[in-house]
């Protein structure tokens, strides 16, 4: 049987993202925005993690959030093989995609993390898959953390990427979680800049205070932060 011309072409696509990313980012900028992420886990995103948690880093990329979470397991999953390369040695990495990630049982772990990720799938359609997937392996009163660029602060510069598809703002991004589910907990429409690429200072104090002033996210975020429980 033939594969779909549309699915080959996902399949070829996902099998150049190595390449894709290593383009995207330099070595410094790649260690740049390792520095941030550990500012970021400790003194933000920690606050929903709690300490004795099985954890998984959905898309994870180059291993920043799960590195440097503190958690008892540690899962990362990304379809580029490059990621494993990134992770630590306390954390376990996995190749599947988010709509089918099969390696977790039902109600096997409490929080799921992903960052920059739902805009690179193909279609709503495959938003909600993915929604459905994270409901099935989220405990009882588990969280979905989201981090996400949002469409309406950032119309043009979404696009400048080959593998953007979807465009999405906090408030399609609830809708599509309460079909499948989720209740909402926390919701800060504008928090970090676009990327690291962005004006977002870099050093670990500046990133500090960054965290500590929330006026400050009004004018430069451009990415939302959702926390939604099953």
């Amino acid at each position: 049987m033939n594969m779909p011309a549309a699915d080959s072409h996902q399949k070829n696509l996902d099998s150049k993202l190595g390449k894709l990313y290593k383009g995207r980012f330099s070595e410094s900028e790649v260690k740049a925005k390792t520095k941030v992420w550990q500012v970021l886990c400790p003194h933000f995103f920690q606050q929903f993690v709690p300490k004795g948690a099985a954890v998984l880093d959905m898309a994870a990329g180059y291993c920043d959030f799960i590195n440097h979470i503190e958690c008892s397991q540690k899962y990362a999953l990304d379809l580029n093989e490059d990621t494993v390369a990134f992770a630590n040695p306390d954390v376990k990495v996995f190749h599947s995609p988010s709509t089918a990630i099969s390696f977790l049982g039902d109600e096997s772990v409490d929080v799921v993390f992903t960052s920059n990720f739902l805009e690179h799938l193909r279609n709503k359609e495959e938003v909600l898959r993915t929604f459905a997937e994270v409901h099935r392996i989220l405990k009882p009163g588990g969280r979905f953390m989201i981090l996400q660029p949002n469409i309406r602060y950032c119309k043009f510069d979404y696009w400048d990427f080959f593998d953007h598809h979807v465009p999405l703002t906090e408030k399609s991004l609830i809708e599509g979680l309460e079909i499948k589910n989720f209740r909402v907990e926390k919701v800060i429409s504008r928090f970090l800049p676009f990327t690291t690429k962005s004006k977002l200072p870099k050093h670990p104090f500046l990133v500090r205070l960054y965290l500590m002033f929330p006026l400050a996210w009004r004018i430069m975020g451009k990415q939302s932060f959702l926390v939604v429980q099953k």
